[in-house]
């Protein structure tokens, strides 16, 4: 089994070493900063960029640069996305987000995980589970997602929260590590 194939089935693996992933990697950061060099004023080509760069686009696709990624191809934006600078996004796992999500300055979405044991985490070896955002969602500046959360429906976290396991639909949550605020009720959409 392949490293590629090992992260793809949620197990360990050790991207440091594997010609095909450093590969990937590497060219994910160019076209990165390919992206990132163009002017704000270049909609149309920024648009087509990330058509040609990311797994899936919707309409109205908006990332604000600098905009980082490992891969890029297991990043799928919905309709009407938004992202402000400095997204960052480690997608060794798929990325999913939903339709209507706006995404503030600073924000980091990290599918990639380490082992606990210090003998495992220095070989470099790493794990990564994806990340599902749901349609709705406003993210706050600063946020950091951990691997494996779901984020449901028309919620909203917090500007700094640290989101380290699944937050409900309609439902705000704030804090490190992010807890439930409120729940949203229909006079509050």
């Amino acid at each position: 089994m392949t490293e590629k194939e090992k992260c793809r089935e949620g197990l360990l693996y050790n991207p440091n070493y594997d010609e095909e992933l450093q590969k990937e990697m590497i060219l994910a950061g160019d076209r990165c900063y390919e992206y990132n060099s163009l002017r704000p004023s270049q909609t149309e080509e920024r648009d087509a960029f990330l058509r040609g760069f990311l797994g899936k686009v919707g309409k109205n696709c908006c990332i604000r640069s600098p905009f980082y990624c490992d891969y890029g191809y297991n990043i799928e934006v919905g309709d009407n996305f938004f992202a402000n600078v400095n997204f960052t996004v480690l997608d060794g796992a798929k990325v999913t987000i939903g339709n209507n999500v706006f995404i503030a300055p600073n924000v980091g979405l990290y599918t990639a995980g380490h082992p606990l044991d210090a003998e495992r985490r220095n070989e470099g070896l790493e794990y990564a589970r994806p990340i599902t955002i749901g349609d709705d969602v406003w993210i706050g500046a600063g946020v950091h997602v951990c691997p494996g959360v779901t984020i449901g429906r028309g919620a909203v976290i917090g500007a700094g929260a640290v989101v380290v396991r699944d937050v409900p639909p309609m439902t705000v949550v704030a804090g490190n590590p992010a807890r439930e605020i409120k729940t949203l009720f229909p006079a509050e959409r």
